[in-house]
């Protein structure tokens, strides 16, 4: 998600859920939160990969498979 597509959600959720009370919160706080989030869900994806290697060890195709997919999960919060 970018952080234009972070924003217009946030605008949407609010609009749509006015009976909440008022944060106190800078946007940038609210991305930091979202990337932060984001990091986390996609290194316990990796951790599935990782362990789905272990487990296949000793079948090479399906182990390097695994192995990959954790990498490519990795690098996608290089870019």
């Amino acid at each position: 998600m970018t952080q234009d597509e972070v924003l217009q959600t946030l605008r949407k959720v609010i609009k749509e859920s006015e009976y909440y009370t008022t944060w106190t919160v800078s946007t940038p706080h609210l991305v930091e939160l979202v990337e932060r989030a984001v990091e986390a869900e996609r290194e316990a994806c990796a951790k599935v990969c990782d362990a789905r290697a272990i487990e296949y060890d000793g079948f090479s195709a399906e182990q390097n498979a695994s192995e990959k997919l954790a990498a490519a999960i990795r690098a996608r919060g290089q870019a």
